[in-house]
């Protein structure tokens, strides 16, 4: 694992450093010795960073950045592991089935896969927002646990047809080896050769594509979060930036903060993603 580590270029190598930071204030990040997040400090208004008791500054409602961040971690990494980790276990079971069973069934799921694709990931969020987390009561304050379930839900059938389309096209390349023609031979049932030849060697081109869907996902979260249907109360990144992205001009900071960290994480997930599609890009080179 080390040597693998040290083989890649420097900034792959910082890209997973970045990322086991993120994993864990993910993780520990309500354990760890930080202000409240939810406590406003009245007499930190809008400080810089580096000030007194606030690391990376304070917004102009009080609430110290830096915990704001450990603990939106949490939130944003969260809502990104459920959706691709669902939507590409959906996804993936659809695209190789139905690439190796080929006929109506794959027709079917390819043009689902189409349809799917053409719906902007934004207006699905934002219907799925206003239909399921939306109540017609405003006196009635909807649940943060419930609204993020439909974001998970919405950003989860945007992954579904991502994933599935890259799992389809992975087993249409192995589904025709001679391993996979000696295993009909023998007789060997058809779910006996998806989960031994075929799952195996389409999961690299799905872990590549899954880490580059974590940043997008990340993306759209924060853009739901800035129309106004994201997580609220400010327990995420794209929260964040929704909550003082009206504070530019006196505390550009409380904006810049945010902002940098879930560019950050976006950057190396891409990173990532692409470091190992073209590892799996040499590995198929050589078969």
């Amino acid at each position: 694992m080390l040597k693998r580590f040290y083989a890649a270029d420097w900034f792959t190598r910082v890209s997973l450093l970045w990322l086991l930071v993120v994993a864990f204030c993910s993780i520990f990040g309500r354990v760890l010795p930080l202000p409240d997040p939810s406590f406003s400090n009245f007499d930190s208004l809008g400080v810089g960073p580096f000030s007194p008791g606030h690391v990376l500054g304070a917004d102009l409602n009080g609430y110290d950045l830096l915990a704001n961040v450990v603990v939106g971690a949490q939130t944003s990494m969260l809502i990104a592991l459920v959706s691709v980790g669902a939507g590409g276990s959906i996804g993936a079971t659809l695209g190789i089935v139905a690439a190796y069973r080929r006929g109506r069934f794959d027709y079917f799921v390819n043009t689902s896969f189409n349809i799917l694709l053409s719906i902007p990931n934004l207006v699905l969020g934002l219907s799925l927002v206003a239909v399921l987390a939306t109540s017609p009561n405003p006196d009635v304050q909807i649940s943060v646990a419930r609204r993020t379930f439909v974001i998970v839900l919405s950003l989860t059938v945007v992954i579904i047809p991502i994933l599935g389309r890259i799992a389809r096209g992975a087993t249409l390349a192995w589904v025709n080896r001679d391993f996979v023609t000696a295993a009909r031979s023998m007789g060997m049932r058809d779910n006996q050769i998806i989960l031994r030849h075929i799952v195996p060697n389409v999961l690299p081109a799905i872990y590549g594509v899954g880490f580059l869907a974590v940043g997008v996902v990340i993306v759209a979260e924060g853009a739901l979060s800035l129309l106004g249907v994201g997580v609220i109360d400010g327990i995420s990144w794209g929260s964040m930036i929704a909550r003082v992205a009206g504070d530019f001009e006196f505390a550009p900071h409380s904006l810049y903060v945010p902002a940098i960290v879930l560019s950050l994480t976006v950057i190396s997930c891409n990173q990532i993603g692409d470091y190992l599609r073209s590892r799996l890009d040499i590995r198929e080179g050589k078969i």
